[in-house]
Parts: C-alpha cells; structure tokens; sequence
C-alpha cells in the first residue's frame, strides 16, 4: 500500500507543478510574453550566430507560443490531478484494478515530458539555441529538471503493481 500511496503523491506533485507553473506565467504574464519573445526573436546569439530557423518576432505568434506554454502546463495539471485522483479511488483494490486505473496518471507525466522536453528543450534549445542567452539558459536548465523528475514519475507510476 505504501508504494500505491507514494505513485499517488508523485502523480499529484507534477500535477501541482504544472498548476502552479501556469498560475504563475498567467499572473506574470508581461514578463513572460517577454521572455518568451527574446527566445523566439533569437536575441544574442553569439555563440552560434546562425540560425537553422527564422527568428520570430510577431506579437501575435509570440502570444499564441506562450499560450500553447500555458495550455500545456494546464493540461500537465488537469491530466495529473485526474490520474491521482483515479489511483487515490484504486488504491484498496488488487493490483490489475490499481494497474488499470493508471492512464491518467501517466497522461499527467507524460504530458509533462511534451512540455518541458519537448517545447523548452526540443523547440526551446536546439531550434531557437535559447541555451545562448541567460534567460534562455535558465528556462533551459529547469525544463531539464522538470522533464527528467516527470519522466522518473512515469517511469515508477508505470511499473506494475503486485
């Protein structure tokens, strides 16, 4: 039982981090649509001064970008707190119910991956290079550590139960 609690935890933890990351771009959201501005307009590139794609400079592309952020980060909230809540209901059951019970609790995690791997590390750094920039690098090295916890959730929500 201490393990189907703790893959609950886990579960509602990256949940919580995905809410309280799109509260905060929400609630900061001058800031972020800058941040999010000098990523995608390529800004200080010295290190590698050419780009393999286009510098994006539309306010209106710019926007929709920290939206699609902000949707993610949503939905690694709603995804995750579902898939807890489904484990939390599973939890005295045997184990092929509680196995069951897990799509949403991996959704959550998985959708976490998509995000900070996909959007900041993928997109973020290896297209747009925002590994140049201190402000770039920051968001870089953080999604590092947002995709690789998540992904060790997944991992561990994933392994079956007995």
């Amino acid at each position: 039982m201490a393990v189907r609690i703790l893959k609950i935890v886990l579960v509602a933890l990256v949940g919580l981090q995905g809410w309280f990351y799109a509260a905060g771009n929400i609630v900061n959201w001058d800031s972020g649509i800058g941040a999010v501005a000098y990523v995608l307009g390529m800004k200080g590139h010295e290190i590698y001064g050419n780009h393999i794609f286009p510098p994006i400079t539309s306010t209106a592309l710019v926007t929709i970008a920290f939206l699609i952020i902000i949707t993610g980060e949503f939905l690694v909230g709603a995804l995750s707190l579902k898939g807890a809540w489904d484990l939390w209901r599973a939890r005295g059951g045997s184990a092929d119910e509680f196995n069951s019970s897990k799509t949403f609790a991996l959704l959550g995690p998985g959708m976490a991956l998509v995000v900070w791997f996909g959007g900041f590390i993928v997109m973020g750094g290896a297209l747009f290079q925002m590994w140049q920039t201190q402000i770039g690098s920051g968001s870089f090295d953080d999604a590092f550590v947002f995709a690789a916890t998540s992904g060790l959730v997944l991992l561990f929500v994933n392994s079956a139960d007995s």
